[in-house]
């Protein structure tokens, strides 16, 4: 289970967060390849497949809404499965096909592109403090998340985060809800 708050951010916000919290880490690249069916059949069950890409190499990862989060399936993948994804929309893993077996797709997966982040990540004593400038489809993006291990104080601890940065709290869609919106509108 994943329990993370998001904010959009304003470029000059994430400047000002950046200037603040990024003392002495480094940013960590990474791209995400989203996959789903022409009828975004997985998007219309709330959920999401992608392949994660960084420098430790490839992970396959489904993510469905559950209770106050996200329940998160991950599956680490060789070059040749990733590639068998890209073309043909097939998936070796016994535990991710059982994992989508449940939405009772009608169609092979295909790949609608891809969103690639520069990271920051701060540890904080309420939680862990990313900001990520991501570009997808012509876009580019920035926010703030905030990564907790209890719901009610983590809410509280990025509810004050905002307010002592002078940051108005946004409604905020995933990543790759952002990436799926503008894709539908692109078809």
């Amino acid at each position: 289970m994943e329990i993370e708050f998001k904010n959009l951010l304003q470029e000059s916000e994430y400047n000002q967060l950046m200037e603040h919290y990024n003392k002495e880490s480094s940013s960590v690249w990474q791209a995400n390849d989203y996959f789903d069916t022409p009828a975004f059949e997985l998007r219309n069950h709330g959920a999401a497949l992608r392949i994660r890409e960084k420098k430790s190499g490839l992970v396959l990862t489904l993510k469905e809404p559950k209770d106050d989060g996200l329940l998160e399936t991950h599956v680490s993948l060789s070059e040749a499965e990733a590639e068998d994804l890209f073309q043909y929309g097939l998936i070796h893993s016994n535990e991710m096909k059982s994992q989508l077996e449940k939405f009772n797709l009608s169609a092979s997966l295909e790949h609608l592109g891809r969103l690639e982040t520069e990271r920051f990540e701060q540890q904080l004593e309420a939680g862990l403090l990313v900001l990520d400038k991501s570009r997808y489809l012509g876009v580019t993006d920035y926010e703030l998340e905030f990564e907790v291990t209890d719901y009610a104080t983590g809410k509280q601890a990025f509810e004050d985060l905002l307010q002592s940065n002078g940051i108005p709290q946004r409604q905020t869609k995933n990543k790759i809800v952002r990436f799926m919106d503008l894709k539908a509108l692109s078809r």
